[in-house]
């Protein structure tokens, strides 16, 4: 199994080693990636985008050619996606910012969504809450939310994991998810492993 994480800005080093582990626990034996450039994405099962600055990566991931050959690929080889905080922000079909209203940032739009960028204020506002994930079991998940987005519209293919305050914070549709909390900052790597499970199946 082989296994990319978008490298270009945000969480990658959290995220390959959480896979690493992850790819440990379930015997899988597998490769990770650093997507930096198209060639990368050749031979890929999935691939995390990461927290991160969402207009930063959108915009690198133009700049490097890479926003339409992962669209293509996903298109013809299903490759899975997960997007975690800014990477659920890049994976959304519309995004909006809590402060300034309409925003214009590259996106892959692969989600039937509609996301807001810093629903939970700035870094300071950052804070953690155990979530109810029962699709990975009955212990609770500690969900990191940093400058975190919100999930205010879903379509009728989204199948919501997780809730807080009755809102979404992790989300599927077909192979692809989404969290709006940050699960590499935590040593549960239960979702990458249900990510990992997922490519499997």
């Amino acid at each position: 199994m082989n296994i990319g994480v978008l490298g270009l800005q945000g969480d990658v080093e959290e995220h390959v080693t959480a896979l690493k582990i992850a790819m440990n626990k379930l015997n899988i034996n597998g490769t990770i990636v650093w997507v930096k450039k198209p060639k990368d994405l050749e031979n890929l099962n999935g691939l995390i985008i990461p927290g991160g600055e969402s207009t930063t990566i959108g915009t690198l991931m133009k700049y490097n050619n890479l926003l339409e050959p992962l669209k293509n690929k996903i298109a013809e080889d299903n490759l899975a996606l997960w997007g975690t905080c800014a990477g659920l922000i890049i994976m959304a079909r519309k995004t909006y910012d809590k402060t300034v209203g309409e925003i214009s940032q590259p996106l892959l739009g692969i989600m039937d969504m509609v996301v807001e960028r810093n629903t939970y204020g700035r870094q300071k506002d950052s804070f953690e809450v155990d979530l109810n994930i029962p699709v990975i079991g009955n212990k609770p998940f500690r969900g990191v939310f940093i400058r975190a987005p919100s999930i205010k519209e879903v379509g009728p293919t989204i199948e919501i994991l997780a809730t807080l305050d009755n809102k979404p914070v992790a989300i599927q549709q077909g192979i692809h998810i989404g969290t709006t909390f940050h699960p590499e900052l935590t040593n549960d790597t239960r979702l990458h492993e249900y990510f990992l499970n997922n490519i499997k199946r």
